[in-house]
């Protein structure tokens, strides 16, 4: 009776063990076919995804530059920008305004940026990645996100990286 028992909570013990991957990596894949289009009804950027392609870690940091415009009939208030990633920083600039740069979410101080832009006024977010960042184990295909959140309940706009790093 005692074979029998031991061998029903091993089968329960795996089958919560491959619930917890199967939850676990559902997450992630939830995260990542996110909405990923440059608008949200005011916030718009003209492309939402940036490409570096193979890079070198050797070389150092790379920087791509969003353009982003509130196309809505009323002001908007952006008010944090952070990024996916330590290895990932992202400046707010706007004509002499230059905010940042803005860094992850937890770690370190991330300050509210509180800079509005009026009907179809534009800024611009300068992204920089260091491909040297993570060290060795940062090698290959890389996808970065960086967040702009605005006064809208619901507003944001993501911004994407990608490369494929090389030593």
């Amino acid at each position: 009776m005692k074979k029998y028992q031991n061998v029903a909570l091993t089968i329960f013990i795996i089958i919560l063990i491959l619930a917890g991957f199967i939850w676990f990596f559902s997450l992630g894949l939830q995260n990542k076919d996110s909405d990923l289009s440059s608008t949200n009804g005011v916030l718009n950027s003209e492309e939402s995804f940036f490409d570096f392609g193979t890079i070198s870690m050797a070389a150092g940091k790379v920087s791509h530059t969003f353009k982003i415009k509130n196309t809505g009939p009323e002001s908007l208030t952006i008010t944090k920008i952070y990024s996916s990633c330590m290895c990932t920083e992202a400046t707010f600039v706007k004509g002499d305004i230059k905010k940042g740069p803005f860094g992850m979410l937890g770690h370190g101080f991330i300050p509210k940026i509180s800079q509005t832009l009026e009907p179809n006024e534009e800024a611009q977010i300068e992204v920089v990645f260091d491909p040297a960042a993570h060290g060795p184990a940062g090698l290959g295909k890389t996808e970065r996100v960086v967040y702009l959140e605005n006064s809208r309940k619901s507003g944001h706009l993501e911004l994407l990286i990608k490369a494929n790093v090389a030593p």
